[in-house]
């Protein structure tokens, strides 16, 4: 007999089905599955997203509630999976479809779990004949988990007699169709794009269950956000440069290109610069604090706060 590829996640034995007066403890069920892990990781790992989590809350339940009939016997069809995100950029959107593919696989409706992330660039070739094997490829990698295809509306581009991307739309909905028991596709973009996309490919609409808006952060939970991941660099703001933070943070999201959380990384990486800078300019002897401390000035020599752009 053959070994089992050590890279292939194996897939457990089907519970016996239960007696028609059986009960069960759907609790249990949630814990076994690693239900409550996920979701209460993702509590942990993202800020705000009520609507989000609660969506994946419902979702949840369903799942567990179609596992525990199917124990009694009972026939169901098995659920739309394939999803739709739409919101800003660094809202959190790929996060959740790596939470959502840990989800499915802990309640056995995928194989792996694993997140495949793609964009116009990895499916849609340059020439004849490239397309196929492209987005096949990725659809293949894909296989047992999720495929996150971002920025999707920019698969379609009407009034372009040599563009591909109809073919990858066409080879994905087949996927999405005939690999419906081993793959979830999340399509992701801004709202009104993905509104326009879905008006120009209603086979792609049909195909999708799940339609979940991200909102964007409030200026509070950006402040939360910046704070954690300061945290996470074994680093903290001073009173004066926590001030300057929740200053910067106003100010930045309300100018174009702002990105959410992303944004927030990158301006705190610029700070974390600007802090370097400063210490090794500074021509004296440095403690632990001084190194692990922002200080109000490494923000504040944004041009942000001169009313320029982002930096």
């Amino acid at each position: 007999m053959a070994e089992p590829d050590p890279g292939e996640p194996t897939v457990p034995d089907e519970p016996d089905v239960l007696d028609p007066d059986a009960t069960v403890d759907l609790d249990e069920v949630r814990r076994e599955a690693g239900v409550d892990d996920v979701l209460d990781g993702l509590d942990r790992e993202l800020v705000g997203l009520a609507p989000v989590k609660e969506r994946l809350r419902e979702l949840a339940a369903l799942l567990v509630v179609d596992r525990v009939r199917e124990r009694f016997g009972v026939t169901t069809d098995r659920p739309t999976l394939h999803m739709c995100f739409t919101g800003n950029p660094g809202t959190g959107k790929t996060t959740v479809a790596q939470r959502i593919g840990d989800l499915l696989k802990g309640l056995g409706f995928l194989r792996r779990g694993h997140l495949v992330t793609a964009t116009r660039d990895d499916l849609v070739g340059q020439y004849v004949g490239h397309t196929a094997p492209k987005t096949k490829e990725i659809v293949g990698k894909a296989r047992g988990g999720v495929l996150f295809v971002d920025e999707a509306y920019y698969l379609h581009r009407p009034g372009n007699e040599r563009d591909y991307g109809g073919e990858a739309i066409e080879i994905l909905l087949q996927a999405m169709e005939s690999h419906r028991d081993d793959l979830v596709v999340v399509l992701a973009g801004y709202a009104d794009r993905m509104a326009t996309f879905f008006e120009a490919n209603p086979g792609m609409q049909s195909r999708i269950a799940h339609h979940v808006d991200f909102p964007d952060f409030s200026a509070d939970e950006l402040v939360t956000i910046a704070e954690g991941m300061v945290a996470e660099q074994g680093l903290g703001l001073s009173p004066e440069a926590h001030t300057a933070l929740r200053e910067y943070l106003a100010l930045r999201r309300e100018q174009e290109w702002f990105a959410g959380a992303r944004s927030v990384r990158n301006a705190l990486d610029r700070a974390r610069m600007r802090q370097a800078r400063r210490l090794a300019e500074g021509g004296s002897r440095v403690g632990l604090a001084d190194l692990t401390t922002l200080q109000a000035a490494d923000l504040r020599a944004s041009r942000v706060f001169a009313g320029g752009h982002r930096t």
